[in-house]
């Protein structure tokens, strides 16, 4: 019996029906001819790393500077003797003084959410303002506490200053004092033109041994050692900014090339004194290296394993591959060239707010200088863009002075972006016309007039901005006096 005739059968028996249907088991749906593919997991949207905004770091340094005035407020006893106003001068400025030192600390520490919000160039800056504001206050606390001790003791500034030195913890902070005159003179920008890099290193380190000498002249002093409270939380303080620095200029650092075993596996010329170094190594992706970023590099051979430099990469992190491009402009990169693979690399990083967080505009200019032309140039390969989007600006002084020339025009192709070579001495002369991709400059190739002509809507962009100091200055105003507002300049310079 078929299966149609037994269902009519039923259907003339209305109760038999209902009668067999409830004594039957649940219904199986029939099997479809293929099974259902699984439902692909969704790929895990990456976490952006955090950063911290120039504005959240100046607003946190102004929040610990009020709180420790307040801290000296509290504890200052009004009174009209002058002892007691120099006494109590000297005490604000000894406060501020070893915070302004905790600070510095601070700012190098290497924290990756200050590098990659602020900018390692704009700490390095901040770092040396700050410095000479704490070389003053040290200055000053000295003074002050000289001139209320003489007062106190009704005798001249050179008995006083004897009978200081006869205190112990006195006699460590003049130490302290004095190394740190030592890193600000050596950092002062006639001497770092005559000073090796190695040399100012080292002298930059006695900062460590400075801090510390303070912090034990400030435990014995009235202000902090007047509470333990005070002194717990002065204490914790230092330790908070000591555990950074260990951390991420020295723990970090080692982790990092025990973990990811980086080698040289090609050096490769391009252009006059110019040349690629190709490195390897495993799970380089876990590093999370934006393009427009840069890594302190440390080759581990003779003559070059004392120094480490930051060079920007040169192109994205593709294979487990960095590259960076670097131009022969002192010993250190001139002994590079003579890499052989193989060499071990320690590469502590990344570094750098140069990215693509930044941008606030759908057009891109990215306008470069001489060796510049490294981080541009992995932005313009992978900044998200349509055709007309992304336009890059290459000033050279000829045209056998373009570096990655090759690369550069075959992303240009294959992305539909805008590339001009911006060439010649600044007496050259200057051809206008849109058509023409070489070109060079009377007066200044990067004018507001001439940046205007190559790029009409230029106010309507954000402008990426790499160059030697002096290139990039002059870029800066030029942009500013053609419209592009200050805040959509992106740009990292190593001086200060």
């Amino acid at each position: 019996m078929t299966t149609e005739v037994a269902d009519s059968r039923l259907a003339a028996y209305p109760a038999l029906s209902a009668y067999l249907r409830q004594t039957e088991g649940p219904q199986v749906p029939p099997m479809p001819a293929h099974p259902p593919r699984p439902p692909r997991p969704r790929a895990a949207t990456p976490v952006p790393p955090a950063r911290v905004t120039p504005t959240a770091l100046r607003n946190g340094i102004l929040a610990g500077t009020l709180a420790v005035t307040a801290l000296w407020a509290v504890q200052a006893e009004p009174s009209a003797r002058l002892d007691v106003l120099f006494a109590t001068g000297a005490h604000l400025t000894g406060l501020l003084a070893g915070y302004g030192v905790l600070v510095m600390l601070f700012l190098m520490a290497r924290v990756p959410a200050v590098e990659h919000g602020v900018g390692a160039d704009r700490l390095a800056r901040l770092h040396a303002l700050g410095g000479r504001y704490v070389l003053t206050l040290c200055l000053g606390h000295a003074l002050l506490a000289l001139c209320g001790y003489a007062a106190h003791a009704d005798t001249d500034l050179l008995s006083a200053a004897l009978g200081l030195l006869g205190y112990p913890g006195l006699a460590l902070a003049v130490v302290g004092t004095a190394l740190l005159m030592a890193v600000g003179v050596t950092s002062a920008r006639a001497m770092r033109r005559r000073v090796p890099h190695e040399t100012w290193r080292a002298v930059h380190l006695l900062t460590f041994l400075a801090a510390a000498l303070a912090f034990v002249h400030q435990l014995a002093g009235p202000d902090v050692a007047g509470s333990i409270l005070t002194v717990w939380m002065w204490s914790m303080l230092h330790a908070t900014v000591a555990v950074l620095l260990v951390w991420y200029r020295v723990v970090v650092p080692v982790r990092q090339a025990l973990k990811h075993s980086l080698r040289v596996i090609d050096v490769r010329d391009e252009g006059p004194g110019v040349v690629s170094v190709v490195m390897q190594g495993i799970g380089l992706d876990e590093l999370r290296a934006e393009p427009g970023q840069f890594f302190r590099w440390r080759f581990l051979r003779r003559r070059l394993w004392r120094t480490a430099l930051p060079f920007s990469l040169s192109a994205p992190v593709r294979d487990d591959t960095l590259r960076i491009t670097v131009k022969a402009i002192g010993d250190h990169t001139r002994r590079m060239r003579r890499l052989k693979p193989g060499t071990r690399v320690l590469a502590t990083g990344p570094f750098g707010a140069l990215t693509a967080h930044r941008r606030t505009k759908r057009k891109v200019l990215l306008l470069a200088g001489g060796v510049g032309i490294t981080p541009m140039r992995a932005l313009f390969e992978t900044l998200p863009g349509g055709p007309g989007d992304i336009t890059l600006l290459y000033r050279a002084g000829s045209a056998e002075q373009l570096v990655l020339r090759d690369e550069l025009e075959e992303i240009a192709r294959s992305r539909g972006a805008g590339l001009h070579y911006l060439l010649g001495r600044s007496d050259a002369s200057f051809d206008p016309s849109p058509s023409s991709q070489l070109r060079s400059s009377r007066g200044d190739p990067i004018s507001p007039q001439a940046l205007r002509n190559l790029i009409p809507d230029l106010a309507e962009h954000d402008v990426y901005l790499c160059g030697p100091p002096g290139m990039a200055a002059s870029a800066t105003a030029a942009l500013v006096r053609a419209g592009v507002p200050d805040e959509r300049i992106h740009a990292e310079c190593f001086t200060f």
